[in-house]
């Protein structure tokens, strides 16, 4: 009998290529463009360009965009992540506030997320530089909505009690809702989020409910790491315990070679079961599925 030879790698890359329920059109060119043309002519930055979301142009349709504050360079390096790394932050630009401002209110833009790499260099983990592009924004745009999405604000040696007062200048200019992202279970914390901790992150969303329950708060997971079922329940368990309200899950997309591979595909049925579940444990607002990244859809809620 003749033996079938397989190769391996080729097998290997077969197996994990991408599903047919990841790929999707971006979206309309002239919308996506316009953005790209009024970002770049200030020289400021979105995660959904400099991410590479998949959904950038459905919302840009929608009149919704995520802004990267403080440049595109990130202190820490985590192993998922798109986003420049590896080199010295840029100096922030004194105008970034101001045109962002601009930006809003060129795009017409009703529901605006203000994110941010991590900034460990500045005094206060840039977390000031947030209340100032949010007071730029409200004072052209007052009816724009804020949601930010923040990075964890360790103190490092100065530990929690600076991370809290950090947290706590954000929660005072009041924004529509407050996200930080725990990214993934508790057990591959530290192959993922470099830098980062579970316990920590949970203490973020728990200090801005202790300091200002009116403000939603929100989280989400990239699956696709290793994880199991049980262990993204228990993670959206802690995160429940601590009153976050609003949940994504999205599916991990390797940007390059140089990032952690993909262990595992999520169906969409299996978004779905995780979604009712999310539901079921008491998130008001849940948005589960391949596609779904922290901004989806985001003023909908």
């Amino acid at each position: 009998m003749k033996k079938t030879i397989i190769n391996s790698d080729r097998s290997k890359t077969a197996l994990m290529s991408l599903p047919r329920w990841l790929k999707r059109p971006l979206g309309k060119a002239s919308e996506i463009s316009t953005v790209q043309r009024i970002i770049k002519q200030r020289n400021i930055h979105t995660i959904c360009e400099e991410g590479r979301c998949p959904n950038r142009g459905e919302c840009y349709a929608q009149k919704t965009a995520t802004f990267l504050l403080m440049g595109p360079t990130c202190t820490r390096s985590c192993g998922f992540c798109q986003v420049d790394k590896g080199h010295a932050p840029m100096a922030l630009d004194p105008l970034e506030p101001q045109k962002i401002a601009e930006s809003v209110d060129l795009l017409e833009l009703r529901y605006v997320v203000l994110t941010s790499v991590a900034r460990d260099d500045l005094n206060d983990g840039g977390a000031g530089w947030f209340v100032k592009v949010i007071e730029s924004i409200r004072q052209k745009n007052p009816q724009t909505e804020i949601e930010v999405l923040t990075p964890d604000f360790w103190g490092g040696k100065e530990g929690e009690i600076s991370q809290k007062q950090r947290v706590n200048t954000i929660v005072a200019a009041n924004p529509a809702c407050y996200n930080h992202n725990i990214e993934t279970v508790r057990r591959l914390q530290n192959p993922v989020r470099r830098g980062a901790k579970y316990e920590r992150s949970l203490k973020v969303l728990k200090w801005v409910k202790e300091l200002n329950p009116s403000i939603p708060t929100k989280s989400g997971l990239m699956l696709g790491h290793g994880e199991t079922e049980a262990e993204i329940i228990e993670t959206l368990q802690d995160l429940r315990k601590v009153g976050c309200d609003r949940l994504t899950l999205g599916q991990y997309m390797r940007p390059s070679l140089e990032h952690l591979p993909v262990q595992k595909y999520w169906t969409p049925e299996e978004f779905e079961k995780l979604g009712e579940i999310g539901r079921s444990l008491g998130f008001s607002h849940v948005r589960s599925g391949p596609l779904v990244r922290s901004s989806y859809h985001a003023g909908e809620a």
